[in-house]
């Protein structure tokens, strides 16, 4: 067991108080699933009131840090070098549908340097954090990588490209040849948690393309300081930039990294990859 840093205190302080709001709000989602407005725009107004909250207590504890948020854009550091990375509500439409696998993501990032990371999966009160040098956690339990070393038993998550989404091709090319190679493929819609997965060993790997910051900046230094390896489809150290991630245990990384670069995608859906 380790103790929270004052960082961390302060990520989850904001993500709790977030989260209060955001479980009063899904409770209230089936209730419009019939109503004339429906409930999109309930969804993007929760999601908008919990990203005021955590800009609101993240400020108040560390004014000079600058953010990078989903709805509300980039806010510059006064301080030149430090910002938080946060998306108030990562899983949307599994929250607009009453499926209760949503987060709150918090990351720190300084001097383009991941630093700190929380996910929280409110409905099961799942606090993942993790600090640069001193290890992920899930609440107050050490988080490790599986430890699996072969293809054949690992369990992947995914993202399936959606309605108004290109790169259909080279995810329908990039399943057909994992599939016969692993003990099952898992689309749950929220990649921050997938990561999180990942760093507990619950997934032995994960990849998605097209991805923002925020849905895997804290994610990130989770699967890093629970022992596995991150990088983009080409092996750089650019997700955060081209949104294109591949996650794993350190064993399975070099298999599924080189899997899905050995994938024969569709001539149209190269220059969505590669973006």
């Amino acid at each position: 067991m380790s103790r929270k840093s004052a960082l961390i205190n302060v990520m989850e302080g904001a993500a709790r108080k977030a989260a209060r709001s955001l479980l009063r709000d899904f409770g209230e989602v089936e209730n419009l699933q019939v109503s004339k407005k429906g409930p999109a725009d309930f969804v993007s107004a929760a999601d908008l009131k919990a990203e005021q909250v955590l800009k609101a207590e993240l400020s108040r504890a560390r004014p000079s840090f600058g953010f990078h948020m989903e709805e509300s854009g980039d806010t510059p550091a006064a301080d030149g070098h430090s910002r938080w990375i946060v998306d108030p509500l990562d899983g949307t439409t599994n929250f607009l549908h009453g499926i209760p696998h949503f987060a709150i993501s918090i990351a720190l990032e300084q001097n383009g340097e991941l630093i700190a990371g929380i996910v929280y999966e409110p409905t099961r009160d799942e606090m993942y954090w993790a600090e640069r040098g001193i290890g992920a956690f899930v609440n107050y339990r050490r988080l490790r990588v599986s430890s699996r070393q072969v293809l054949k038993e690992a369990v992947l998550g995914t993202g399936i490209p959606h309605l108004g989404r290109p790169r259909s091709g080279a995810f329908s090319a990039e399943l057909a040849t994992l599939m016969p190679l692993v003990a099952g493929v898992r689309r749950f819609g929220t990649a921050s948690l997938d990561l999180a997965y990942v760093a507990s060993g619950r997934f032995d790997g994960f990849w998605e393309h097209g991805l923002a910051a925020w849905d895997i900046a804290a994610g990130i230094i989770l699967v890093r300081e629970a022992g596995g390896l991150v990088s983009d489809l080409e092996g750089g150290q650019n997700m955060l930039e081209n949104g294109h991630i591949v996650a794993a245990n350190d064993q399975l990384y070099p298999l599924l990294a080189r899997t899905l670069k050995s994938v024969e995608r569709p001539a149209e859906s190269m220059a969505d990859v590669s973006r």
